[in-house]
C-alpha cells in the first residue's frame, strides 16, 4: 500500500498548528491583566472619581489587577458599574493582551431637590444623589416633593434645562401641595405663578412676551406676582 507523503506533511503540520494555538490559547487566558483604564465620556465635571470606579471594578472583594484574564467577567463588572447611581451607563472592554478599558457616562443633573432630603434630577428624570466631588450649579427645587413622584417637578425642571431663557433667568422651582407650580428668577424678586403645567409652552410664551415689554419699560421691578395661570393673558400684583 503507498502512502502518500503529502497527506503526511499536511497532517503533521496540522498537528503542529493545533499544538501551538492550544498553547498559546492557554499561555494568553493566564496572561495578567493591568490596572484599568478609565475614560469619562462628555462633561469635564465628575461627580464620580476614577478612585471610586476603580474600587468597583473587583471580584471576589479582590481588585482585577494583576489577576488572570480568564478569570475576569467583564458583564460582572458592567453590571457592578451601572449599579452606581451616578453613573448612567457603563462599558468594559478588554485587548487581547489584558489591557482593560472602561468607558464612563455619567448621569447629568437638571435640578436639586432641596427638601427633608437633598438629591439631584437628571435629565431622565430619576433620582441623582449628590456627589462629595463636585456641585453643580442647576435650578433649586422646594415644596412638597417627593422622590418617588418626580414627574411634574422633572416636566418643569427639564423644560427650564432646554430653553435658553429659562436656564439663564430660573434659580428655584417651587412645588405646592397641589403640584401647582411656582418660579422664581435670579434677578427679580416677583413670583411666577404657572399653576398647572397644562399649555405650558404657551403659558411660557406668555411670560416671554411679559418679561421683553416689562424690560423695556423697567417695570421689571414693580412687581410681586407674575400669574400665568389663564389664557392669553399675563396677570400681574403690583408690590
Amino acid at each position: 500500500m503507498q502512502i502518500n507523503k503529502g497527506h503526511i506533511k499536511l497532517m503533521i503540520v496540522l498537528i503542529l498548528v493545533s499544538g501551538l494555538f492550544a498553547f498559546s490559547s492557554v499561555r494568553n487566558a493566564k496572561r495578567k491583566v493591568s490596572e484599568p483604564e478609565i475614560n469619562f465620556l462628555g462633561d469635564d465635571n465628575l461627580f464620580i472619581t476614577p478612585q471610586t470606579v476603580s474600587k468597583l471594578l473587583i471580584q471576589n472583594n479582590q481588585s482585577i489587577a494583576n489577576k488572570p484574564k480568564e478569570i475576569i467577567d467583564l458583564k460582572y463588572l458592567e453590571t457592578a458599574l451601572n449599579s452606581n447611581p451616578l453613573i448612567k451607563e457603563a462599558q468594559v472592554f478588554m485587548s487581547v493582551d489584558g489591557v482593560i478599558t472602561t468607558e464612563i457616562e455619567q448621569k447629568q443633573p437638571i435640578a436639586r431637590v432641596n427638601t427633608n432630603a437633598s438629591y439631584y434630577i437628571d435629565t431622565e428624570g430619576s433620582y441623582m444623589p449628590l456627589s462629595t466631588n463636585y456641585s453643580a450649579r442647576v435650578p433649586m427645587v422646594t415644596g412638597n416633593v417627593l422622590k418617588n413622584d418626580l414627574q411634574n417637578v422633572y416636566n418643569i425642571a427639564n423644560k427650564v434645562y432646554t430653553d435658553e431663557f429659562l436656564k439663564q433667568h430660573v434659580v428655584e422651582i417651587h412645588q405646592n401641595e397641589d403640584k401647582s407650580i411656582d418660579v422664581r428668577f435670579r434677578l427679580n424678586d416677583f413670583v411666577i405663578k404657572f399653576g398647572s403645567l397644562k399649555k405650558l409652552d404657551k403659558k411660557l410664551n406668555n411670560l416671554k412676551a411679559f418679561y421683553q415689554k416689562a424690560y423695556k419699560d423697567k417695570t421689571l421691578d414693580s412687581y410681586s406676582t407674575v400669574n400665568l395661570k389663564f389664557d392669553n393673558q399675563v396677570i400681574c400684583t403690583k408690590k
